[in-house]
């Protein structure tokens, strides 16, 4: 099966909180490192840290 094209590459965030989970996209050449971002967590009803997850 063929890759696709690009720098582009879905990565899951898990919650520090709890157990939710975000999806996103991220660009592998400008963001090598694992993805950090402010989200919305509803079981906690509030702004957490995410981090990127495998």
């Amino acid at each position: 099966m063929a890759s696709k094209k690009g720098n582009r590459i879905i990565v899951k965030l898990r919650s520090t909180e709890s157990g939710h989970m975000y999806t996103t996209e991220k660009n592998r050449k400008n963001d090598p490192s694992r993805l950090e971002l402010k989200r919305y967590d509803p079981l906690v009803r509030r702004h957490v840290v995410y981090r990127e997850s495998k």
